[in-house]
């Protein structure tokens, strides 16, 4: 056998400190991003709230400084490198205010309208529940927020693994295999409520009643039990069978009567199929919870004009303190060597400017990025928003915003998860715009979002004691002058966390 030493490429990202951090941003809502803010300004002495003043700014001319290292009057090289000084022209001659600014003119004051009631805080929810599990270590944790947050609204987990490797990458710069990921998700889906972190509609019911199995009272009669155990039963094993009602090919297999099936089915259709759900009505019934909308988008005269929600931004510049101790060191600098303790304090100031500077920066970009997204499904959705018509939602997907805006399709799904919009028709997520297209019969393309709305409103209006099948909602939507297969039906039906028509027949 032979044996050597070889070479291969491999390409890897590696993000920087700052796309990192602007990542991060991206995904704060407004709702959260003064929290965020004032905890860099606890961490940032260097950064501070208020408003810049430029009659204090006194722009450094490029030639006051050298490059390369600095020789002290003696000749003596400085034993701390410092490469370039050309940070000193940033940071002393620039603006490194910011403020929060609206496209349209309105005043802050405009804009701190009173918050949108919302749905309910499941997230926060789950959030709190972080500290109720155990972890091996930080990154499990980290992990664990990751997949938290890939949670949708009913409660299942709609990104697959791999997925959320990719997020965690970008976002955190972590890189995770699928199997850590795996792992933690099955920790996430001991939380409450029972089903939390499901895949689909057969793991949020096992979950459930794998729930219902630990919690199970020891004064549980044996017939409760048994009913139980052949619930667990037909949901992991026969899920298949017992979804298209082969009633008697489960009693043959299982070994059970009649009664004994019945009584499995009907602990059966008391699960929720949208876990979320439950927690959503009691929270409405302790306490409004509130939705501060990321966007405004107004109707002036025929004309639509969008803004930034200013709320939760403050101002921020450079520390004029940190500034003038710059400017101080680097003087003093210029006039003779600095002590070792005097360099040390150079080095933190200048790390502490450029920390700030960074974050200022993100929050701009942040500020911009969003802002060029949102204007592009303000284009692009311009029918709806013109009419409110949730029909005139054109099919669009991340690529077609990502081709507009020249961000990547990564940038536009940070801007779109969490975000949302104030209408004069209602405040919604930026997401529910987003769609795929469909043919109708006279081959015009036509929003998913369009057909799902259909077949809610079919299913909604049906008699639960004879539900409609999944084909006989295809020959109903056919009906309708959609081009659909059966299949893509029962997709949909799935998106939508509707069960299947056994499992809505009402006893």
């Amino acid at each position: 056998m032979k044996t050597g030493i070889g070479q291969r490429q491999v390409q890897l990202q590696k993000l920087s400190p700052q796309q990192i951090q602007l990542m991060k941003l991206l995904q704060v809502p407004t709702v959260l991003l003064d929290q965020r803010i004032k905890e860099e300004l606890e961490i940032n002495p260097a950064l501070e709230e208020g408003a810049f003043d430029y009659s204090d700014e006194e722009p450094a001319s490029a030639d006051e400084y050298s490059d390369g290292q600095e020789t002290s009057p003696e000749g003596e090289q400085d034993d701390l490198p410092y490469e370039q000084e050309d940070y000193v022209e940033d940071y002393m001659g620039e603006d490194d205010s910011y403020k929060l600014w609206n496209e349209n003119g309105y005043s802050e004051e405009d804009e701190r309208q009173a918050p949108v009631v919302g749905e309910s805080s499941f997230h926060e929810f789950l959030v709190q529940q972080l500290g109720l599990l155990e972890f091996k270590d930080a990154r499990e944790e980290e992990i664990a927020r990751q997949l938290l947050g890939s949670i949708d609204e009913d409660g299942y987990l709609r990104r697959d693994p791999i997925s959320v490797c990719d997020d965690l990458l970008f976002s955190k710069n972590m890189l995770v295999e699928e199997e850590e990921v795996l792992a933690v998700l099955q920790k996430i889906q001991h939380l409450d409520p029972p089903g939390t972190g499901a895949r689909d509609l057969q793991e949020c019911l096992r979950l459930q009643l794998e729930f219902q199995l630990e919690q199970a009272a020891a004064g549980m009669d044996d017939d409760e039990r048994h009913a139980l155990d052949i619930a667990h039963k037909l949901i992991s094993k026969y899920f298949e069978p017992f979804s298209k009602k082969h009633y008697e090919k489960l009693q043959r297999a299982l070994g059970i009567s009649e009664d004994s099936l019945k009584d499995a089915i009907g602990i059966i259709l008391k699960l929720n199929p949208k876990p979320a759900s439950a927690y959503t009505g009691n929270v409405r019934s302790q306490s409004a919870q509130y939705v501060i909308p990321d966007f405004v988008i107004r109707n002036i005269e025929g004309t639509l004009e969008l803004s930034l929600n200013a709320r939760n931004a403050p101002e921020l510049r450079i520390s004029d303190e940190f500034r003038n101790m710059f400017h101080t060191y680097h003087e003093r600098r210029r006039k003779q060597k600095l002590s070792r303790q005097d360099r040390e304090a150079m080095v933190f100031i200048r790390q502490k400017i450029e920390s700030a500077r960074w974050f200022i920066d993100a929050i701009r970009q942040r500020h911009d990025t969003m802002f060029r997204t949102m204007y592009a499904i303000l284009q692009y959705q311009q029918d709806y928003f013109n009419t409110g018509d949730q029909k005139r939602i054109r099919p669009m997907i991340l690529q077609d915003v990502a081709d507009m805006t020249g961000l990547d399709v990564s940038t536009v799904s940070r801007v779109a998860n969490s975000k949302f919009v104030q209408t004069e028709y209602g405040t919604r997520r930026l997401k529910e715009f987003f769609s795929e297209a469909l043919q109708n019969v006279e081959g015009e393309e036509v929003s998913t979002l369009e057909v799902k709305k259909i077949l809610t409103d079919l299913i909604g209006g049906e008699d639960k004691r004879h539900p409609l099948s999944d084909d006989r909602l295809t020959q109903l939507l056919q009906e309708k002058g959609y081009h659909i297969a059966r299949r893509t039906v029962a997709k949909y039906r799935d998106q939508l966390n509707v069960p299947k028509a056994s499992l809505r027949k009402a006893l």
